[in-house]
């Protein structure tokens, strides 16, 4: 406008550059960056994720990633539209008809005239089931029941039924001609119906020889199922909660009856474990007893007092052998426990045990019937018997040959004979004590 002005009044004007499209674009561009200033990251974004928002040059990112943007070719847009050199395949529009229908109705769809015609794909889903029939000779025979209940033309009806809506009794209850053939439930239906399948199997299975059990619809059990779950549906809020309050309680009571149970139990070890070692008190106590009696006597008679004493007290007492807990537990238990050993056997027992049941050639872990258990336990019981007075044999004769040479030291030219019957029976040699090898000492 200004320049206009100043052609008009011949007055000079500065020179300026021609204007033209390129220069008005890079003057505008040029504004733009200059007056868009710094763009500055909102409060509470992090670092990383305001980088990915803004590039070098900070332009904004594209709202869709394409191939124009990536830089992988020229976009979605062409100039000319690539069309193939092929002729394009006919259609028609062809009748076809579903062999699943009786009514020979025809319909009408899409098809290329290449193609060649096929059976409709979906009729395989719309074949009915294929129901038994029977004659009136067969009826007569076979399937009459109570007129009153059932008559021909009823059960014609039902298969008639059956046939049209394929064994869908509820829909076939809702269909049953109620004037002409009264009233009939589902339930009805179904058990008529079973009922004449069985027989008709029962029949043609007779004739062919198989014996295959037909299937019986059991009217009473569906009545009850279905009336129980009429009342479920029917319960109220109330009954629901007071429903859950009783499962509850009856969690609690079987968590109580648990506890209950397992504290017996641990009474009962308890009880069994005071039990034995009151026995073992008991034992040591008249065994103690019984030797101070004899201690009393051996000082009126012998000057001295023997070492097997003891030994021999304890067996004649009874004090040996093994005492096995019985199981007296109200819990489920093993029969196998009854051969575990107590735990009061102390380890030379068990060694003398485990080396006499090898020696003898006895099953460790044999079947843990009852008869074999308590045989098996005795058995034990009496090999531990058996190591005690091979024992307290071993120690009699090495008593015997201490007091032997005592009394050859004693005597010179005097001898004792011990018997050789007894010598040979002890199987295995008493290695010396403190107390042997002090009384061999003495004279």
């Amino acid at each position: 406008m200004t320049a206009d002005v100043r052609d008009i009044l011949d007055i000079e004007r500065p020179i300026t550059p021609e204007i033209s499209r390129e220069s008005f674009l890079v003057t505008k561009k040029r504004n733009f960056e200059r007056t868009k200033g710094p763009s500055k990251r909102p409060e509470g974004m992090h670092r990383e994720v305001f980088a990915l928002l803004y590039n070098d040059n900070k332009d904004a990112p594209p709202l869709l990633p394409t191939d124009t943007a990536l830089g992988i070719g020229s976009g979605y847009k062409q100039v000319k539209a690539r069309l193939g050199m092929k002729k394009v395949r006919k259609w028609e529009w062809a009748p076809f008809t579903n062999l699943a229908r009786t009514d020979g109705a025809v319909f009408h769809h899409w098809r290329r005239l290449s193609d060649e015609p096929k059976e409709y794909p979906f009729a395989k889903f719309n074949k009915h089931l294929q129901m038994p029939e029977y004659t009136l000779a067969e009826y007569n025979a076979h399937l009459q029941t109570n007129p009153q209940k059932w008559t021909k033309e009823q059960t014609d009806h039902l298969f008639d039924l059956a046939k049209r809506f394929d064994l869908r009794f509820i829909i076939m209850a809702d269909r049953w001609d109620r004037t002409q053939y009264g009233i009939k439930t589902v339930e009805d239906l179904k058990e008529r119906y079973y009922e004449i399948i069985g027989l008709l199997s029962k029949s043609k299975a007779g004739a062919a020889g198989n014996d295959k059990k037909p299937f019986v619809f059991d009217i009473e059990h569906e009545r009850r199922r279905k009336e129980q779950l009429k009342k479920l549906f029917e319960r109220t809020s109330q009954q629901v909660k007071e429903e859950q309050n009783l499962l509850n309680e009856l969690r609690k009571i079987e968590a109580r009856k648990k506890e209950r149970e397992r504290k017996t139990q641990d009474l009962q070890k308890l009880i069994s474990q005071a039990d034995q070692q009151g026995d073992a008190a008991a034992n040591a106590q008249s065994a103690r007893k019984y030797e101070k009696k004899l201690h009393k006597k051996k000082l009126h008679h012998t000057p001295r007092p023997s070492k097997v004493d003891s030994v021999v007290n304890a067996i004649e007492i009874g004090g040996s052998g093994i005492k096995f807990a019985d199981l007296r537990g109200s819990g489920v238990s093993l029969r196998s426990q009854k051969m575990k050993l107590p735990a009061n056997i102390g380890q030379r027992k068990v060694k003398a045990l485990e080396q006499a049941i090898q020696e003898f050639k006895v099953d460790p872990s044999p079947p843990p019937t009852e008869e074999i258990c308590n045989s098996f336990n005795d058995l034990r019981s009496d090999m531990v018997l058996l190591c005690e007075l091979r024992t307290a044999l071993s120690t009699c004769v090495y008593e015997l040959e201490s007091l032997k040479h005592q009394y050859e030291a004693a005597c010179p030219g005097k001898s004792l004979n011990i018997p050789a019957s007894l010598i040979q029976s002890s199987q295995f040699k008493a290695e010396p004590t403190e107390s042997n090898a002090a009384s061999s000492s003495t004279v």
